[in-house]
């Protein structure tokens, strides 16, 4: 005879004590810049999809991967140790 159980973790998966950290908020608000850019890069990407792309779709879809790669830049520039022992200046 088998037993008929709930399951625990379906149950309580949004219990109060499964909320992010306030460390880990801190994280997703330090890389908010890069997100929000990747975001705009996939929307200059749908956008150009949507129809036969022209000049001006390509150069949204370049604008958008440079501020990615400069939101990602400067989020490795405040996350990057200040000082690397070691390596060769």
């Amino acid at each position: 005879m088998s037993h008929i159980v709930t399951v625990q973790d379906a149950v309580t998966a949004f219990a109060p004590w499964m909320e992010p950290t306030d460390a880990e908020l801190d994280a997703i608000e330090l890389e908010m810049p890069a997100i929000l850019a990747d975001v705009e890069l996939v929307d200059a990407e749908i956008a150009a999809l949507e129809h036969n792309p022209v000049e001006l779709d390509a150069r949204r879809v370049r604008r958008a991967r440079r501020r990615v790669l400069a939101a990602r830049v400067a989020l490795l520039n405040r996350t990057a140790p200040t000082s690397m022992e070691g390596d060769a200046a």
